[in-house]
């Protein structure tokens, strides 16, 4: 192995489609888990600490066997969790304000209980896990991010985010010159509540895919909000983003497509 990072990202967006394949169970018990059980022999000790997440295009159903996978001790689940990697506090969140999509087990509101023209409210759509109806109608991006982080310093945070901040360019969207019922549609489809978030609580780093052109879009995958560096791995090619994240210096931090 030329390469042993202690820890290891993964963002969401991980499952098959369900067109394809029947279930995620196939592939993360069939086959992700194989792949981090012979890794995890092959490194020994210099085996890294894997955290995941889901995305928006992964059934929550699916959390099962990806915790089976975690109680194996092959990967750390993150969303609304906070795990203390060296010295290092990493949380995951999955959530992503309302899409065009009809799978709606992450997403939530914003800010409030807005609609963006030609998207799809969460209370609608297909759901593979039961929630409250007060949690469908009324629950926020902004209140998850309230309750999860309290007041706490962030200056040694790292944030596994799969939705990107809202006016960023990890959150270009190709929407030009679409209109939906007259209405045109914003190119920006990132969260208000996240970008709110980081402007004010300024977290060391945050990681962020969702938006699978953006870079292709904007001609870049980083982005700083006053002291915080944000960084995208999403790609709509048929490579994989591979973030290479220098914590102590984020700016040297590099992005390959593999």
């Amino acid at each position: 192995m030329e390469e042993k990072p202690p820890a290891m990202f993964l963002g969401g967006d991980l499952l098959p489609s369900p067109w394809i394949e029947d279930s995620g169970d196939s592939f993360l018990l069939g086959y992700l888990g194989p792949k981090l059980r012979r890794l995890r022999t092959e490194m020994g000790d210099a085996y890294p600490t894997v955290l995941v997440i889901f995305g928006n295009d992964d059934e929550k159903q699916e959390e099962r066997p990806l915790l089976e996978l975690a109680e194996e001790g092959l990967i750390l689940y993150a969303h609304d969790r906070s795990h203390l990697v060296g010295d290092w506090t990493i949380v995951g969140y999955s959530y992503v304000p309302p899409t065009p999509f009809l799978l709606k087990d992450w997403e939530k509101y914003d800010v409030g209980r807005y609609v963006p023209p030609g998207c799809v409210s969460p209370e609608e759509g297909r759901r593979t896990v039961t929630v409250p109806e007060r949690d469908l109608r009324y629950g926020t991006i902004q209140q998850d991010l309230e309750r999860l982080f309290g007041d706490e310093a962030m200056d040694r945070t790292i944030i596994l985010f799969h939705g990107p901040p809202y006016d960023t360019k990890l959150d270009r969207a190709d929407l030009d010159d679409i209109s939906v019922d007259y209405a045109p549609l914003d190119v920006h489809i990132g969260s208000v509540a996240l970008r709110r978030f980081i402007e004010s609580r300024q977290p060391h780093i945050t990681l962020h895919g969702h938006v699978h052109e953006s870079a292709r879009l904007t001609g870049d995958w980083r982005q700083r909000l006053g002291r915080t560096y944000l960084f995208g791995a999403a790609h709509d090619g048929l490579e994989l983003a591979l973030l290479r994240l220098d914590l102590d210096a984020p700016e040297n931090s590099t992005r390959q497509l593999v």
